[in-house]
């Protein structure tokens, strides 16, 4: 583990250390250990910008939140309402992600911080649980109280020119020292003892650590716990600090010291309060099931895998499986997780279709080996099927204990051990899953158990991924239906346009492009795009398009037609928002007049190939503001030139500023020469096109004026 995000950087700045201060003063007034501030950013993502008492490398997974996500910290957000979890019960009940993510009894409040109808973020403060006990009242108002100051405060900032939007890391606010100086009856101990504060680092050692742990307390105080001693930095023992930092309850486990032999078996024991962790370190005895050390429960049938990664690994397999949403997703992850976890080689998941089982994923196998199986009845005398139709897991910890229970049933190797899980979700059948070993091998207890709730983990996640396939389905015909299925075909204007939709996850979205014949002979060139995915975005997307072509069609200027959309789309739905570019044409002279939402800034090809980017003014995105405003800017189309209106799908790509991305269009747009439109824009979204993991839906819209009154050189 690293800490890079603990580590001391520059000063921060006014917002910052606002920030900072009412974290402080919030996490006071309600009996917490921790806090911070989400704050928006320049994308539809809010950004962890202040962390208090806590390390912020090992929550590195939470400093971006998209705003649609079921988490509460996007809900607040979104709801404009404050979102209050006492305890693990309430997590799991209403953020079953958040508690597969963090599945430790804490308590957590979310406050959004606003002033009027600025939404600048939210606060939050993490703090110990009280299960069955609801937020007390005086608590609710503190937090208000704290979120109102500090809105107060940067509403103030904005105006004086610090618009409260964040980029980069969090700012992790260090804690006071909690160590209060070495004890005497501490220096006593033989095992080392350390005070570690809520970043994670050293601030106190006693005598005994020294000799315990090899290093003098000058070469303790002040680190990571985890970069000071990197056999503690391990991924297997991540989560025991997750949990010590948020449950607030005891943590025990053992370690293994040293790479080569002789090697030293330690006990490690945490001790959480609100000023952070006291660790003890001693000396332990070998575990009978020891991480990172082949276990042998049974010694005549081989090893198992590492105990502790594979105990840890139901949270890691629950975290991958809230992003897969088709079953060939939900199956790449299983793949990815489990089989690592115990040393497998083999995977095959069958699902159930009225009483048949059909084979969904496979890896590990013979070729064509399971084709066998493929669409057998419940009837069937497999174990595959047996394990699904009694409920029960099956472990054979070789295949002559396999052959022997199911006579004459076909083996694709004579050496190894398989294990059969039954796939249920809430009780009801959904498939079976088989893992294969090369080698014999037992089962402990422990992994019996790890495995059987990672086959409900599955089911859940294969239940979900036929939901989805229906909700795709639906929404592929109603985007289908909204887009326009032609183009208009006008003297002195080509358009040309593109779509495709995301590769990730659900496959349709919220982009969309019109071009709108007005009465007066002008063309209404547009493109927008709808946060989130989905139905809801799709109908949402419709709802604009139309919204866009009733206001065009009635003769609204290009900033009535903006600020008329707005406000629609804030009274369809206040948590909603989407950007949006509109250009009104004049075919005839090449006179146009643009508006932009919150829009990526459309290109220009000029007749003799120079391309750049174009400097719209703009305004916030559409949902946001009902009284926001949008400059119209005014710029001419020679003969022979191309306008080129994109979403950011087209130019984003994840860890890589959109200004390359737009960059790279650029060039791309100077390197298709004088090319017919149609091939233009098809190049300009080939590449995108053929990426195999693209996170976003593309809308594309070229329009090149092809002739009119004389042009007299450029504007």
């Amino acid at each position: 583990m690293t800490a890079r995000g603990d580590s001391p950087g520059p000063a921060p700045d006014a917002t910052a250390q606002a920030l900072a201060r009412g974290t402080a003063r919030a996490v006071e007034a309600v009996g917490g250990y921790a806090g911070g501030v989400y704050l928006r950013s320049h994308t539809d993502e809010l950004l962890l910008a202040v962390l208090m008492g806590l390390p912020g490398q090992l929550f590195r997974s939470w400093w971006r939140m998209q705003v649609n996500r079921p988490y509460p910290v996007a809900e607040a957000y979104r709801s404009g309402q404050s979102v209050h979890l006492p305890d693990a019960e309430a997590v799991m009940r209403r953020f079953p992600q958040l508690s597969a993510g963090l599945p430790f009894p804490f308590g957590s409040l979310f406050e959004p911080v606003t002033a009027g109808s600025e939404r600048f973020g939210v606060l939050m403060v993490v703090r110990p649980a009280t299960p069955g006990v609801p937020v007390r009242a005086a608590d609710r108002e503190a937090m208000r109280d704290a979120a109102a100051a500090m809105a107060a405060e940067l509403a103030h900032l904005t105006a004086a020119g610090a618009p409260a939007l964040w980029s980069g890391d969090p700012v992790c606010v260090p804690s006071p020292d909690p160590a209060g100086g070495a004890r005497a009856a501490v220096d006593r101990l033989t095992q080392a003892v350390l005070s570690v504060d809520r970043q994670g680092r050293i601030r106190f050692a006693n005598a005994a650590a020294a000799t315990v742990l090899g290093l003098g307390r000058e070469r303790l105080l002040g680190q990571v716990l985890w970069e000071a001693l990197p056999w503690l930095g391990k991924r297997a023992y991540e989560d025991h600090f997750r949990a010590v930092f948020l449950s607030g309850e005891t943590v025990h486990f053992p370690v293994l010291r040293g790479r080569h032999r002789p090697r030293e078996w330690l006990s490690v024991d945490l001790y959480p309060g609100s000023g952070g962790v006291t660790v003890l370190i001693g000396a332990a005895e070998q575990p009978d099931y020891p991480p990172e050390s082949p276990a042998q429960p049974n010694p005549n049938v081989g090893s198992v895998a590492d105990r502790a990664s594979a105990l840890y690994r139901p949270v890691a397999l629950a975290i991958a499986l809230t992003e897969a949403v088709t079953a060939r997703q939900v199956s790449a992850v299983v793949t990815d997780e489990l089989l690592p976890a115990f040393g497998g080689r083999q995977l095959a998941i069958y699902m159930l279709d009225e009483r048949h089982l059909y084979l969904a994923w496979e890896t590990g196998f013979p070729k064509g080996f399971l084709d066998r199986f493929d669409g057998v009845s419940l009837e069937a005398e497999l174990p595959g099927v047996e394990t699904l139709t009694s409920g029960r897991p099956m472990f054979f910890e070789s295949m002559e204990k396999l052959a022997a229970a199911y006579p004459g049933i076909p083996l694709d190797a004579h050496v190894g051990a398989r294990a059969f899980l039954p796939l249920i979700a809430s009780g009801r059948p959904v498939g079976s899953c088989i893992l294969g070993f090369d080698a014999p091998r037992g089962f402990s207890p422990e992994e019996r158990t790890v495995l059987t709730a990672l086959a409900g983990l599955i089911a859940q996640a294969l239940e979900r991924a036929k939901r989805y396939d229906n909700e795709a389905a639906r929404a592929r015909g109603l985007q289908s239906a909204l887009l326009p299925h032609r183009l208009p075909v006008r003297e002195h204007v080509d358009t040309v346009a593109r779509y495709l939709p995301g590769s990730v996850g659900m496959d349709v979205g919220g982009d969309w492009y019109d071009v709108i014949e007005t009465d007066d002979g002008l063309l209404a060139l547009v493109i927008g795009d709808v946060q989130g995915h989905g139905v809801a975005a799709a109908a949402t997307m419709g709802q604009l398009r139309s919204a866009v072509r009733a206001f065009a069609l009635s003769g609204s200027s290009p900033q009535e037609v903006a600020s008329g959309t707005n406000r629609l789309l804030i009274d369809l739905d206040p948590g909603q928002f989407a950007s949006c570019c509109y250009v009104l044409l004049d075919p005839v002279s090449g006179h146009a007049r643009a508006v932009r939402a919150g829009h990526p800034q459309p290109l220009m090809r000029h007749p003799d190939g120079r391309t750049e980017v174009l400097d719209l003014a703009g305004g916030v995105v559409l949902g946001i503001d009902p009284k926001a405003s949008y400059p119209v800017t005014e710029l001419r189309l020679a003969t022979g030139s191309v306008l080129v209106l994109y979403t950011d799908g087209l130019v984003e790509r994840p860890g890589t500023d959109i200004d390359v991305g737009v960059e790279r269009l650029r060039a791309a747009l100077a390197a298709t020469g004088p090319a017919p439109l149609t091939e233009m824009a098809d190049r300009l979204i080939g590449d995108a096109g053929s990426s195999a993991d693209r996170p976003d839906d593309i809308a594309l819209l070229l329009a090149s004026r092809t002739g009119g009154d004389a042009d007299n050189g450029e504007p």
